[in-house]
């Protein structure tokens, strides 16, 4: 029988519930392995706490529409092939890697299209609750017109939203994006 972790704000709580790896279990952060379609992504970056510094144990969520815009219910006949969740963790130095594909664009809000997105849960240690937030993409054509984004006012704010577009590699787009949990870069975060 595992050992619970020591209490904490959120806790106390099984690591294996979490992040598994200390239990030799494998963290379900490839989404792209079962997508029978769509462009192959990568996200990869680091999570900082209010003074820059890396958080080595953060773990954390997505759940993503499919390349054609949409969200799979767990009892579809296309969640064999493609669920639109993963978890991972943080390393030591905060980093995290996401392999998926790029989700399509959602039915328009009140007529104004929805970019594609993911959205990302945010789950450490000092967390009441777990933060959320959305991942945007840097070469999307409606990132900046998503009705999200355009609640936003402040530039630099917005960018807290955007992963990077970095390079294509093998076929597969690679994407940076940090999170800054505190401070002044602090990235935008949502309340549902």
């Amino acid at each position: 029988m595992p050992k619970p972790t020591s209490s904490q704000t959120i806790g106390p709580f099984f690591a294996y519930c979490l992040t598994s790896s200390e239990y030799g279990y494998t963290l379900v952060a490839d989404n792209s392995l079962k997508s029978p379609s769509g462009k192959k992504i990568k996200i990869s970056g680091k999570v900082y706490d209010g003074e820059k510094k890396p958080v080595p144990d953060a773990m954390l969520e997505i759940w993503q529409a499919d390349p054609e815009g949409t969200f799979l219910a767990p009892q579809s006949e296309k969640h064999q092939s493609f669920m639109g969740f993963a978890r991972a963790g943080t390393g030591e130095d905060g980093s995290f890697l996401f392999n998926t594909v790029k989700p399509g664009s959602l039915k328009p809000i009140r007529g104004l299209p929805q970019a594609p997105h993911i959205n990302l849960h945010v789950f450490a240690r000092g967390l009441i609750d777990h933060l959320t937030t959305r991942i945007y993409f840097s070469d999307e054509a409606h990132t900046y017109k998503d009705p999200l984004i355009s609640l936003i006012s402040d530039k630099n704010r917005k960018q807290t939203l955007i992963a990077e577009f970095q390079e294509e590699q093998a076929g597969c787009a690679v994407y940076t994006f940090n999170i800054n949990l505190q401070g002044a870069d602090e990235t935008v975060f949502l309340r549902w």
